[in-house]
């Protein structure tokens, strides 16, 4: 099988609040199949449990639909100190054509807990044990992006001397800007808050994007059987 998009985010300690990274636009490999183009992963505490999210499928429509030929995994690692060897904790899921879903809990070689059926309601579905909770189905995207204040940031890198709109950089041998001024600074910063070089209001360019969403629940006892601080990342895989 073959490795397609992950995600990192960097250990935290599950006292922690909430943790996350997000990965927009992708490969034209990923690109052709948005289901698994991993957007976004999120972890935070709720109480006893770790809830776990993993975002695909940019822009996702009310048909679109997990791939059944795909696993969507979870991967974790807990221990008792920063910089020791982890104890790993992999939570794989998989769709079957009628989107029922199966998720295994695997450590050590074994299954410590597992969960299987329509998981599309919002309230989700639950294992025996009660520990292991998922929802899997069509949700609002979370990411915020000003794509026209990055572009008008870009923009004003890349066209010195200065003219209306840009800014006079001293570029290097290499092209990079040198010497950027606290006003060159401030209008860069500006840019980025705002549209129109920072004389309009920033805009999600999200807006209106659906994901599809995988959400777990899972009993901190089994995630941390290495100790309380837990890294995760999220990965996609698919037969090539």
């Amino acid at each position: 099988m073959k490795l397609l998009p992950k995600l990192a985010v960097f250990g935290c300690a599950l006292a922690a609040s909430t943790a996350m990274a997000a990965d927009h636009a992708d490969s034209p490999t990923l690109a052709a199949d948005p289901t698994t183009d991993i957007t976004d992963l999120f972890t935070w505490n709720d109480g006893n449990n770790v809830v776990l999210i993993m975002d695909v499928n940019p822009a996702a429509t009310a048909t679109s639909k997990f791939s059944n030929a795909a696993l969507y995994t979870f991967h974790t690692s807990s221990t008792a100190k920063y910089g020791m060897a982890g104890t790993d904790t992999d939570i794989i899921c998989q769709f079957d054509a009628t989107q029922k879903i199966s998720c295994w809990v695997r450590s050590g070689g074994s299954t410590t807990d597992y969960v299987n059926g329509d998981a599309s309601a919002t309230a989700g579905i639950s294992s025996a044990s009660g520990k292991l909770k998922v929802f899997a189905g069509l949700r609002d995207d979370p990411f915020f992006f000003n794509l026209q204040g990055f572009k008008d940031a870009v923009a004003d890198v890349e066209t010195p001397p200065i003219t209306a709109g840009q800014l006079p950089f001293t570029l290097d041998a290499a092209g990079c800007p040198t010497n950027v001024s606290s006003g060159e600074s401030t209008q860069l910063v500006n840019d980025l808050k705002g549209t129109n070089h920072g004389l309009g209001a920033a805009a999600d360019s999200f807006a209106g994007n659906n994901v599809l969403a995988i959400v777990l629940s899972v009993d901190k006892s089994l995630l941390t059987t290495g100790g309380p601080i837990m890294s995760v990342w999220a990965s996609t895989n698919k037969a090539m």
